[in-house]
């Protein structure tokens, strides 16, 4: 076998996702990462507000019940396009939601509980709250979805 006919599973796994058209969660996670300056993991959280839901694209989409994701824990949701969106309740009336995919090498992250979002993996751990990491070896937080509170729904903003 030659050199130009072996591929790594790294670059196999992320010519899949780019082909598949997953979100940048996901391809990012397979790339080195460069943090972007100003940003940081908890920005796009949600803000409890109530209202109607409904404006253009997948914005006020409904992606759980309210009444679904415990206070101090949460749920792994389906989101737009095939995405996995973990959604941790962070007190009565406010939620939180992420990508679900560990930004370190791409695994489903586990439901929140304690406050807390743990890669299965290889055991990263996330703040229910932010998105942040709280023990590596990711190195990197969770990436932030909008959401917000809609009646009894969490929904995308």
């Amino acid at each position: 076998m030659n050199n130009e006919s072996l591929v790594s599973r790294r670059a196999a796994l992320c010519g899949i996702a780019v082909a598949l058209a997953v979100p940048s969660g996901l391809v990012t996670a397979c790339s080195s990462p460069a943090p972007s300056a100003g940003s940081s993991p908890g920005q796009g959280g949600s803000t409890p507000t109530s209202g109607s839901a409904g404006s253009a694209g997948s914005a006020g989409t409904a992606l759980v019940a309210l009444a679904d994701v415990p206070e101090g824990g949460g749920a792994v949701v389906d989101g737009p396009n095939g995405t996995k969106i973990v959604v941790a309740r962070v007190s009565a009336t406010e939620v939180k939601a992420f990508d679900a995919s560990c930004p370190h090498q791409g695994a489903l992250v586990a439901e929140p509980s304690g406050g807390t979002i743990t890669c299965p993996s290889h055991g990263s751990q996330f703040g229910a709250s932010d998105g942040a990491v709280k023990k590596g070896p990711a190195t990197t937080g969770l990436r932030a979805v909008p959401v917000r509170v809609d009646g009894d729904q969490v929904v995308l903003t």
